[in-house]
This record gives structure tokens, C-alpha cells and sequence, in this order.
């Protein structure tokens, strides 16, 4: 992700993904994944869990990576459980985007997966 132009259009593409996803009713489930996808990756979350309603996420941050390994069951690590209100959804994903060049490859990877489920991606 050397290339500015193409970390440019990374991050735009995946705004544009973002604010096609908070519709003004219901989040299709579809999206949801994206949502969790990001909140997972800015925040270093094992679990996420949106209330839409309420406009609230739930989640678990992982406060230490060297205690997990994903090839084994974790049954002690240590997480901060949080309950985080937002105003918009929108707003609040897009302060979740961070452009270093390790979320910009992963977020280069959602938008592939999101352009093959036969989503248009406008730049």
C-alpha cells in the first residue's frame, strides 16, 4: 500500500461502503458484518455486538495480544468490556477507519469481498 493514490481511493471506497451500509431503518445483516469487521479491527475487539436500537456497541477489547493464540481455545485473556453509545452511526464508523497501512490492506480485503457479493463499488 506504498501507492497514496490507491490508499486514497481504499479509504474513500470503504466511506462510500460505509455510508451505502447505515440506512435510515433497518441495518441488513449483510452489513452488520461490515460493522462488526471494523469496530473488531479499530478497536482490537474479540467480540462485538451492535444494538441498533438503542445505538449502542458492546464489545470486549483485548488489552494483551501475547496471551492469545487463535489455534487454541483462550479461556483467560484479558479483555475490557465496553458499552459505547453513539449519536450517528455513520459518524461513528467512519472515526473508525484508521490509515495505517495494515487497515488499509484489510480494509482493501472487505471491499473485495463486498464487490464480489455483487455490490457496486462507486469511487
Amino acid at each position: 500500500m506504498e501507492n497514496s493514490s490507491l490508499r486514497t481511493r481504499v479509504l474513500m471506497d470503504i466511506e462510500n461502503l460505509i455510508a451505502r451500509s447505515c440506512p435510515k431503518q433497518k441495518v441488513p445483516l449483510k452489513f452488520e458484518d461490515l460493522h462488526v469487521a471494523i469496530i473488531k479491527n479499530h478497536y482490537n475487539a474479540a467480540d462485538v455486538v451492535f444494538d441498533y436500537q438503542r445505538r449502542r456497541v458492546e464489545l470486549d477489547i483485548v488489552l494483551d495480544d501475547t496471551a492469545y493464540d487463535p489455534k487454541k481455545v483462550n479461556l483467560s485473556i484479558p479483555t475490557l468490556h465496553a458499552n459505547l453509545w453513539f449519536r450517528n452511526l455513520f459518524d461513528f464508523l467512519k472515526t473508525c477507519i484508521d490509515k495505517d497501512t495494515k487497515s488499509v490492506a484489510f480494509y482493501a480485503g472487505l471491499l473485495q469481498s463486498y464487490q464480489s457479493n455483487e455490490i457496486a463499488i462507486v469511487a
